[in-house]
């Protein structure tokens, strides 16, 4: 009878339950509440805190090999299925128009991915100091934080450093939906109000044609020059071509609603495995944290920079402050720019002009990414 007992009560989860489970589900809890109380990127952290929650059950082995979560992961993750398909999803949603009607903002979405390349750097500086230990592999999928695109740096850290997945993806999402509060300090830390007030010109229209033809153009240059992004590329030309073919209206929408829905619930289901107690609680990953942060700020700083440099060459038509949007958090860098703009100047609309660089800053993490795993990857 006692044997039974014991066997029982070994078998509870409140006699398995350690301090870093029941921390780690109170991580879970944090995360939906920032979701539903802040609306803090709440398609994504509503499912990443509940599977942090679920991962964390004792005995139940939910996000073990052969839980339901540990399949999901499997199949989504380890394949890198779910940030492509999301992916295409983005392509079908994103209106490449402002992009194309002024090309010459791709240079700002190229300079946001600079805060990428200098986190690297202090990634593998962090090894001097006890206790980090980062690979070129793990410093590579830290670094991709910077460019602010959730796909891309899930896509990287699964090829580059799984057992690092859920942190940076945490990090990654959390800084994204962080926007509004991280970027507008540097963006008045390095203008002027003068600077600030610019009001830019009208775009010019963009034909049917030429929207045809940017997806097919971007993905040329891809094979051409970049083979390693083209898993991600692919997807983002194939998705936008869905949208402006006008001839499959239905898949479309679908790559906009349905499969861009499904895949990230299922997507944040499978992040939320990783936050367990044993691989998160870690000081590797506080420093994945404190570098996601300093990636992301000097990400925004390098795109406001190359602004004021391209308001400089065009005689002050440009306002430096759409270079904040070159980091691809898309449309909030973009919003965040605008409103911005408005502070300073209650006529200065600059939404359409921020979405150039804001699409370009999408393309750029892509190419980063590919540029990363061509080096370190092969």
């Amino acid at each position: 009878m006692d044997g039974s007992l014991d066997a029982l009560w070994r078998s509870m989860g409140i006699a398995n339950l350690g301090w870093g489970q029941l921390f780690m589900m109170l991580v879970g809890c944090l995360l939906v509440w920032l979701a539903v109380a802040r609306r803090f990127e709440p398609l994504l952290l509503v499912p990443i805190g509940f599977g942090a929650i679920l991962s964390n059950i004792p005995v139940a082995g939910i996000a073990g090999p052969e839980g339901l979560l540990g399949y999901i992961y499997h199949v989504g993750i380890e394949t890198g299925v779910f940030p492509l398909l999301i992916f295409m999803g983005v392509g079908a949603l994103t209106d490449f128009s402002a992009l194309i009607a002024r090309p010459s903002t791709l240079l700002l979405g190229a300079a946001a991915q600079f805060g990428i390349f200098v986190t690297l750097i202090g990634a593998l500086a962090l090894n001097a100091i006890p206790g980090f230990d980062y690979t070129l592999a793990d410093a590579s999928a830290i670094a991709i934080i910077g460019g602010a695109d959730g796909p891309t740096a899930i896509f990287l850290a699964s090829r580059l450093a799984p057992d690092l997945l859920g942190a940076i993806a945490v990090a990654a999402y959390s800084y994204m939906a962080l926007v509004p509060i991280i970027q507008p300090p540097i963006m008045r830390l390095l203008t002027s109000e003068r600077e600030r007030r610019v009001e830019m010109s009208q775009l010019r229209p963009v034909t049917r044609t030429e929207k045809i033809l940017f997806p097919f153009t971007v993905l040329a240059l891809c094979v051409a020059f970049l083979p390693s992004a083209a898993p991600l590329i692919g997807m983002l030309t194939f998705g936008n071509l869905l949208r402006e073919a006008g001839v499959v209206e239905r898949l479309s929408k679908a790559a906009q609603n349905e499969i861009i829905n499904i895949v990230t619930l299922f997507l944040g289901l499978a992040v939320g495995s990783k936050l367990s107690a044993d691989k998160f609680l870690t000081l590797e990953t506080l420093g994945i944290l404190a570098l996601g942060a300093f990636a992301f700020c000097i990400g925004t700083a390098s795109g406001v920079l190359m602004g004021k440099a391209m308001h400089r060459v065009s005689g002050g038509k440009v306002n430096p402050l759409i270079g904040a949007a070159g980091v691809s958090a898309v449309p909030m860098a973009a919003r965040v720019v605008n409103k911005v703009g408005l502070d300073a100047n209650p006529h200065n609309f600059l939404l359409m002009h921020a979405m150039g660089p804001n699409v370009a800053g999408v393309i750029g993490s892509a190419v980063a990414a590919g540029v990363l795993l061509a080096v370190v990857g092969g």
